[in-house]
């Protein structure tokens, strides 16, 4: 019977670092443009009357619960 092994490459590599990094940096950006749309969302929703967020079934103390509801409260 033959047995085989994989030793997967550990260690420093230039390509891997800059992978990490670049990956880094995407995530980031990333979340500051959803947190920055999320804001401006928030502050449109704050805008409108109480009779116009009651017609997008609404109330305004839930605005941040509905703005986020698809992320933190799940």
């Amino acid at each position: 019977m033959a047995h085989s092994t994989t030793n997967p490459r550990t260690g420093f590599s230039i390509a891997g670092f800059f992978h990490s990094v670049g990956e880094a940096f995407y995530n980031g950006m990333t979340a500051v443009a959803e947190a920055r749309s999320r804001s401006k969302q928030i502050e449109f929703l704050q805008s409108l009357s109480d009779e116009d967020l009651k017609k997008r079934g609404i109330s305004r103390d839930q605005i941040v619960y509905h703005v986020f509801s698809d992320s933190v409260w799940r």
